[in-house]
C-alpha cells in the first residue's frame, strides 16, 4: 500500500452511506483544523493543495468548526469549498468558544439563542447558504440537550441545515436528541488509543442507525510514530503539548505500545498510518454501523498514504496484536476531561 502514494492514477475510495437517510460520502472523510490552527506552523498553498487531491481520490466530507482558529478555518476553506459546493459535504460545528477575560478557557454554550447566533456566523464565512452537516461540538449539560436539538431542528426547517450531529455524547444524550429529530453522525474520538465510545455510544448509534465519524484516528499523529514527547519535539504553538498523553512518562510508555503497529505495517509493507487507520476503518464490520474518520493533513503525500489505508483488511490474527493496546495507555485525552463524554455515562 505505501508504494501508492503520489500516484495519479490511485484509485478512489469508496462510499458509505452517513447514517438512515444521510448523505452519501467517501469512506474516510478529511479533518481540516490543523490546516490552519493548532499543530504549528503550516504551508497554506500546500493545504489547499491537499483539500483539491483529496477530492479527486473521493474524499468528499470536509470537516471544521467555528472555534478553529476563531473562525478562521471556516474562512480558509471557503474559497474550496464554493469552488465544489456540489461534489463536497461541508461539516462544521458549534458551541465551543473562548473567555474573552481568559483566551486559554474554553467555554461551551448550547442554548437555542447561541445555536442560531453561531450558524449564522458559520454561513457568512464559509460564504455558504447551506451547511450540510451541523455538529453540536459539546455538550453543556446545563442546557437540556432537547432544547439544543430543538434549535438545530429548526435550522433544518429553514434550510439553513441539511443533517444535525453530534460531538462527544453518551448514548442516553444521543437517544434524547433522536428523540427530537433525527441524527446524521455523532463525531468522537476513536483510535486505536481511544475505544471508550464502543461500551455504549457506538451500540446505540448502530441500533439507531446513525453514523460514526471518529476524529483523531491517528492519535493526533502519535500512532504514526511521528513524535514521542510532544514537549520537546513540537513547536511552542502546538496544543499536543497540554495533552497528558504525550508528554513526560506517558507519553514514553505510551510509544513503547505500538511495536505490534510498526510489526505489522513492516509486514505488509504498509506505515503505522495506514495500519491504525485501517483498524478504525473496520470497526464498521466490527459494529454494523457506518464508519468514516476524518484523519487530519496538509500535506498531499500524507492524504495519499491515509486513502490508502482503506484499502487494506487487517487479519484476525493482526487484529488480535492491536486489541489490547487502548486499555495499556497512559494518561487521559485532555487534561480537562469536561470536553468529552467520560463521566457522563
Amino acid at each position: 500500500m505505501a508504494n501508492e502514494q503520489g500516484n495519479p492514477s490511485t484509485p478512489a475510495i469508496g462510499t458509505v452511506q452517513l447514517g438512515t437517510g444521510g448523505p452519501r460520502v467517501g469512506v474516510q472523510g478529511l479533518g481540516c483544523m490543523g490546516m490552519s490552527w493548532a499543530y504549528g506552523p503550516t504551508d497554506g498553498d500546500e493545504a489547499r493543495a491537499t483539500l483539491e487531491r483529496a477530492l479527486e481520490l473521493g474524499v468528499t466530507l470536509y470537516d471544521t468548526a467555528d472555534v478553529y482558529g476563531g473562525g478562521e478555518n471556516e474562512k480558509f476553506l471557503a474559497p474550496f469549498v464554493r469552488a465544489h459546493r456540489d461534489e463536497i459535504v461541508l461539516a462544521t460545528k458549534f458551541a465551543l468558544g473562548t473567555d474573552p477575560d481568559d483566551p486559554t478557557r474554553r467555554v461551551i454554550r448550547n442554548d437555542r439563542a447561541y445555536v442560531r447566533q453561531a450558524v449564522e456566523g458559520s454561513l457568512r464565512r464559509l460564504g455558504v447558504e447551506r451547511i450540510d452537516l451541523y455538529y453540536m461540538h459539546r455538550r453543556d449539560v446545563a442546557v437540556p440537550i432537547e432544547e439544543t436539538v430543538g434549535a438545530m431542528a429548526e435550522l433544518v426547517a429553514e434550510g439553513k441545515v441539511a443533517y444535525l450531529g453530534l460531538s462527544e455524547v453518551t448514548a442516553a444524550e444521543l437517544r434524547a436528541a433522536q428523540g427530537v429529530h433525527p441524527i446524521t453522525a455523532v463525531q468522537s474520538e476513536w483510535s486505536l488509543f481511544s475505544r471508550d465510545i464502543e461500551e455504549s455510544v457506538v451500540p446505540a448509534a448502530a441500533e439507531l442507525g446513525v453514523a460514526l465519524v471518529p476524529y483523531s484516528p491517528l492519535g493526533r499523529g502519535f500512532l504514526t510514530g511521528a513524535f514521542v514527547h510532544a514537549d520537546q519535539e513540537l513547536t511552542a504553538d502546538d496544543f499536543r503539548r497540554q495533552q497528558p498523553r504525550f508528554t513526560g512518562d506517558n507519553a514514553a510508555a505510551n510509544a513503547a505500545l505500538l511495536e505490534p503497529v510498526r510489526a505489522i505495517a513492516e509486514a505488509r509493507r504498509a506505515t503505522p498510518a495506514q495500519i491504525a487507520l485501517a483498524w478504525v476503518q473496520q470497526r464498521a464490520a466490527a459494529h454494523n454501523l457506518a464508519v468514516v474518520p476524518i484523519p487530519g493533513t496538509r500535506k498531499r503525500s500524507r492524504l495519499e498514504e491515509n486513502a490508502a489505508a482503506t484499502r487494506i483488511e487487517l487479519t484476525a490474527e493482526e487484529l488480535a496484536l492491536l486489541e489490547p493496546l487502548a486499555d495499556k495507555v497512559a494518561g487521559d485525552r485532555y487534561a480537562d476531561m469536561g470536553f468529552t463524554s467520560a463521566g457522563r455515562e
